[in-house]
Parts: C-alpha cells; sequence; structure tokens
C-alpha cells in the first residue's frame, strides 16, 4: 500500500530539486567575469582577481569612501566570494544606498541597477549589503569592501 505513493513522493522531491536559483560553485566561474566587465565599461587599466584591484590601483587612480557615479566598488575576498568583486556605481540613490552595475553576482548574469547599502558602522562603505534577485530584497549576508576607485588616473582627481 505504501508503495502506491511512492512515484508521488519522488516527483515532488524532483520538483523541489528544479529551484532555478540554486548555483553551483563552479557556475561562478563561468565565461562572463566581474572584473573584465568592470574593465571594459570603466578603461581602469587592472588585471587579476577583482580583489587585488586596490592594492594595484594604488597610487594609479584615485581611492575614496564616498560614492559617484563610474566609480568601481572594490569588495575585499572572503570565503564567500574568494576572488573579489566589483560593481560600477551607477548612482546615489540616499547616504547609505547606491545603485551599480556588475556581472556575475548571479552567475552568467549582467545586472543593471541593483541596489547595494553601506551597512557599516562608520558610514564609510566598508561592509554593504547586496541586492539578490532570488529573494527580491537585500541578500542576508554582509560583504567587506575595501571602496571606491576613481577611473580618472590619481593625477586628474581633486
Amino acid at each position: 500500500m505504501t508503495f502506491r505513493f511512492l512515484p508521488l513522493g519522488l516527483l515532488v522531491m524532483l520538483a523541489a530539486c528544479g529551484n532555478r536559483y540554486e548555483y553551483s560553485r563552479a557556475s561562478f566561474n563561468g565565461p562572463l567575469q566581474c572584473a573584465p566587465y568592470a574593465r571594459e565599461r570603466t578603461g581602469l587599466k587592472l588585471r587579476g582577481s577583482a580583489a587585488s584591484w586596490w592594492g594595484q590601483s594604488s597610487g594609479r587612480y584615485a581611492h575614496t569612501h564616498t560614492p559617484r557615479p563610474g566609480e568601481v566598488l572594490v569588495f575585499r575576498a572572503t570565503s564567500r566570494v574568494p576572488s573579489g568583486h566589483v560593481s560600477i556605481v551607477r548612482r546615489q540613490v540616499s547616504d547609505r544606498t547606491i545603485l551599480v552595475d556588475h556581472a556575475n553576482w548571479e552567475p552568467g548574469r549582467i545586472d543593471r541597477a541593483v541596489p547595494v547599502t553601506d551597512v557599516s558602522a562608520s558610514n564609510d562603505w566598508t561592509q554593504v549589503r547586496v541586492w539578490w534577485a532570488p529573494v527580491h530584497g537585500l541578500g542576508r549576508r554582509s560583504y567587506p569592501t575595501y571602496g571606491f576607485i576613481s577611473p580618472r588616473d590619481s593625477d586628474d582627481s581633486s
């Protein structure tokens, strides 16, 4: 008698596995990456992992903790984001919220006008939460950042 419902139970379990928002670690390492996307959009002459951009840009490009359109927000490397991440500021919405464009926050996608909120204690953009489409809101985790890189050479900034 119990075996009669077994196929239905298996079907329900398989349907649950079809969640389109389940990502494997490997899916974040596909052909679309945040650093080449940001480099192409901003003209920054930086290479390597996104987290290395902060150190590479020191003395070459202006660093700031105040977002401006066109600047690049650099995320530190963590266990969840081992290579770091970079996002391009589109515009500032409020003192603690900006909209960014970035690639591969969701695997294989370019997202535009994504909210990022400063949750740092000092209001200096060193800790942020990022919009996560699968939950239609800010993600639960916060991510450490270095700050913003201006695509202008450091000699051009005032």
